[in-house]
């Protein structure tokens, strides 16, 4: 297995890490709120991503990234801190969390050939599930949190920081 191919396992499991920690974070808050429904749908699913990504850890012998305990505790607070701003700021987390994804995940599935079918396909299911995230915070006010430009791209700019650790720490 190439060094990419180990790079793609350990970020992505780390990335699915910590989203399913931001959901965690925004569900303390926004659980029982009308919101909370949605929440925990998407926390299911990135869970699922979650556990396929620890499987191929552990399947490919691939080092996990030494940052999760750092993610652990980011990605609660950056949920916990958005849901407190409100929900809209929760959604906006969200849109910005899964327009990054998005892109990362079509970058590797466009750079994996044949030879990584399955992982290429697994890679675009999920891709498509965050798809469909980042479309339920916009259709859940995510553009009207106080601050929308600022607050999403400082979200974009730390996931694309994380992406970059997670892959080589």
């Amino acid at each position: 297995m190439s060094d990419e191919i180990k790079k793609f396992i350990r970020v992505d499991h780390a990335g699915e890490y910590g989203a399913a920690r931001i959901y965690a974070g925004q569900l303390a808050v926004l659980g029982r709120g009308k919101h909370g429904p949605q929440l925990e749908h998407m926390k299911a699913q990135e869970q699922v991503h979650l556990d396929t990504f620890a499987e191929m850890i552990a399947k490919r012998r691939v080092r996990p990234t030494a940052m999760l305990p750092f993610w652990h505790v980011a990605g609660f607070a950056l949920g916990a801190v958005t849901a407190a701003i409100g929900p809209e700021a929760a959604m906006a987390c969200t849109v910005a969390v899964e327009e990054t994804i998005d892109a990362h995940y079509a970058a590797q599935r466009d750079s994996l050939g044949e030879n990584e079918a399955d992982l290429r396909d697994t890679i675009e299911i999920f891709r498509l599930e965050e798809v469909e995230h980042r479309d339920i915070g916009l259709e859940n006010g995510a553009e009207l949190a106080p601050g929308y430009k600022l607050l999403s791209g400082l979200i974009r700019l730390g996931c694309k920081a994380a992406i970059r650790l997670s892959e080589v720490v």
